[in-house]
């Protein structure tokens, strides 16, 4: 009994680190798509500049909803012509990276 506990023990430890590492992964890949995709609108620290919003501030879900609808064609607001070619080309896994990192990093 005491050797399953110990083992089940090591496999949640195993869990929880590989759960760390891919979050981080994850963190930097929304970086790169952000900063080849999003900065030049939004700007490099996501403040907004010109007619672009600002990005800081918002958290991962309110991100990650936005895209989703852009990306699904809806008419979302005054940007929608801007973003709709924008979120169309994301997958699921760039939105999550994308917004995860906005939340992170902007806020």
């Amino acid at each position: 009994m005491k050797t399953k506990l110990f083992v089940l023990a090591g496999i949640a430890g195993s869990v929880l680190m590989l759960s760390s590492a891919a979050q981080a992964a994850d963190i930097q890949a929304g970086q790169s798509k952000y900063q080849n995709t999003c900065a030049s609108c939004h700007g490099a620290q996501g403040k907004g500049q010109a007619i672009f919003p600002a990005l800081a501030g918002k958290d991962a879900d309110t991100v990650a909803s936005l895209l989703e609808r852009y990306r699904a064609g809806e008419e979302v607001g005054d940007h929608t012509a801007l973003m709709r070619p924008q979120a169309q080309g994301l997958s699921d896994a760039d939105i999550a990276n994308l917004s995860n990192y906005i939340a992170t990093e902007f806020n």
